[in-house]
């Protein structure tokens, strides 16, 4: 599109940054309060953007990372199909533009109404995107939400044995669920068929439909009220962004970074699966290649690239200045591989739906590692390196958590104690608001005292959650760090590893397992690293903080 290309001053620019991300932002608060699953209204495990014409980021709101960094695949995926103004499309597939089959993705061109002052603002000669007379396509708003279950051989659609993407859930390309403004029933219909607890998913649809709706309505407004200005700022920002990030990376000495870790096992076996990477710094350009990781395994632990795109962009923007506005301009200087056919890029059907929470979180701190030459100041020592992904399910209902632990500590600070780290972004939930929708009574909630490892600054503390399972179910655990703990860095002590237990019996970190009324089960989540040499200051020597208990 050729618009305006005046420069838009500082001070314009930053009024126009802030009002596009205060769309997205609004876009999440519209889902979040339409939604009727526990897992989006409490969690908030759900991610809006804006993007624009040609499918790259413009804006966002700070959601949840592994979904951000990959949705510009999902916009791709759909421009790829000619999309109408009026036009909602919905997917989850993995190797069509998703990440793992629960993360449900909507995507809708934002185009103003042919009456509307914006329709004028974006010229005259605009077409449609067949060529048509009518509005031009200015941009895309994007969802992305985790619905508690989608299908497959497991209530919650994450079954610890997997052994290919058919066994995970409802695999959805791209499709119109919205044509013309008007809900496709048979298309919504076919999405709901095979699922668990039909209406509230159809529900947490709806909200994302309004989601995208209250973009296109705010970003008709803004275009309304500044024209041609707003489309300029577009450009202007993701420039401004990628300029920022490239002073960034300048700073940052030329050189080859390595680093190595592994993930416990597929949940098929309980081998060892290597990661290898190697980082490239080269004035403002950083590569990131993974060549020497694994071949893709036949446990759901594999990966889609664009997964491991959006961990490597998580680090990067961890290293540098966290005031740049995020968009795809702090990307760009970024490129990122893996052999085909690897554990972090799978050939179809490969089953994936723990490589988006759990290997996401090992490539990204196998990134960090690898950097901890480069930017020392920068880099923290291992977070609890795990979502502690915990469902527990029946035919009638489905409940999901991700349970926070340790984070790193930092150069400067010590690590903070049960909270989400790396990928994830979520809230807990509530224990009122998990014992009221499902049927489970909280037993334990507290930090796992003294399980940050100790060092000049500590590693934060994980936390303990029991829960009881009041009737028949299912129970699926996918987790991380329970054989090889969080690193500490620069002479601190590691974080403990966590530990599974499902009615006192210790269990693999990767299960998915049959219980009767009255099971307990118990996620005790790894601490974090420590960073430097303890020293001999008591205060630095003294126990972590009390325990909490929530209950």
């Amino acid at each position: 599109m050729n618009h305006d290309d005046r420069d838009l001053n500082p001070v314009e620019l930053e009024i126009l940054r802030n009002q596009l991300e205060s769309v997205a932002e609004e876009m999440g608060q519209t889902l979040i309060r339409g939604a009727y699953s526990p897992n989006i209204t409490e969690r908030r495990d759900c991610s809006t953007a804006i993007f624009d014409a040609d499918g790259r980021l413009v804006a966002q709101a700070e959601h949840i990372p592994v979904h951000l960094g990959a949705m510009s695949e999902a916009v791709d995926a759909v421009l790829d199909r000619d999309p109408d103004p009026g036009d909602v499309f919905v997917l989850n597939d993995p190797y069509e533009g998703g990440t793992h089959l629960p993360d449900v993705t909507l995507v809708s061109p934002i185009a103003p109404g042919p009456d509307s002052a914006a329709a004028d603002a974006a010229g005259p000669d605009a077409d449609d995107s067949d060529g048509g007379d009518g509005p031009e396509i200015l941009g895309y708003a994007v969802s992305r939400a985790h619905h508690a279950d989608v299908g497959g051989m497991a209530p919650g659609s994450m079954p610890a044995g997997a052994r290919d993407i058919h066994q995970e859930g409802l695999r959805i390309p791209p499709v119109r669920l919205v044509a013309g403004g008007e809900i496709d029933d048979e298309i919504e219909s076919l999405v709901l068929a095979n699922v668990r607890n039909p209406e509230e998913r159809r529900a947490d649809l709806r909200a994302q439909i309004a989601a995208t709706d209250r973009a296109e309505e705010r970003v008709a407004d803004l275009l309304d009220a500044h024209g041609d200005r707003l489309l300029a700022a577009f450009d202007a920002v993701i420039d401004y962004s990628r300029e920022r990030v490239e002073r960034e990376l300048r700073e940052l000495p030329d050189g080859t970074y390595r680093a190595a870790d592994a993930l416990e096992g597929d949940g098929v076996t309980d081998e060892d699966i290597p990661i290898e990477v190697t980082v490239i710094v080269d004035g403002a350009a950083v590569d990131v290649d993974f060549a020497g990781t694994a071949d893709q395994v036949p446990g759901n632990v594999n990966a889609p690239l664009t997964v491991a795109k959006s961990a490597v962009y998580f680090v990067i923007r961890c290293i540098t200045d966290p005031d740049i506005p995020p968009n795809q301009g702090c990307y760009d200087p970024v490129t990122v591989s893996a052999p085909e056919g690897s554990l972090l890029n799978p050939d179809p059907p490969a089953a994936v739906v723990g490589g988006n929470v759990e290997t996401s979180q090992r490539v990204t701190d196998v990134v960090f590692a690898a950097l901890a030459e480069a930017a020392p100041d920068r880099v923290p020592a291992g977070g609890q390196g795990t979502m502690n992904n915990l469902v527990v399910g029946d035919a009638d209902f489905a409940y999901y958590e991700t349970v926070g632990g340790g984070a790193g500590a930092n150069p400067g600070s010590d690590g903070l104690s049960g909270v989400q780290v790396g990928m994830t972004n979520t809230l807990n939930t509530p224990i009122e608001a998990l014992e009221a929708a499902y049927p489970l009574r909280v037993e334990r909630y507290a930090l796992r005292d003294g399980s940050g490892g100790e060092g000049r600054y500590r590693g934060g503390d994980g936390l303990v959650r029991s829960v009881r399972v009041e009737r028949d179910a299912t129970v699926s655990l996918l987790t991380e760090r329970r054989r090889h703990a969080p690193r500490g860095i620069a002479g601190g002590a590691d974080g403990r590893t966590g530990v599974n237990r499902i009615d006192g019996e210790r269990v693999p970190s990767k299960v998915t397992r049959e219980v009767e009324a009255g099971t307990t089960v118990t996620v005790e989540t790894p601490g974090g690293g420590g960073h430097g040499r303890p020293t001999d200051d008591p205060e630095r020597s003294a126990g972590a903080d009390d325990a909490l208990d929530s209950t």
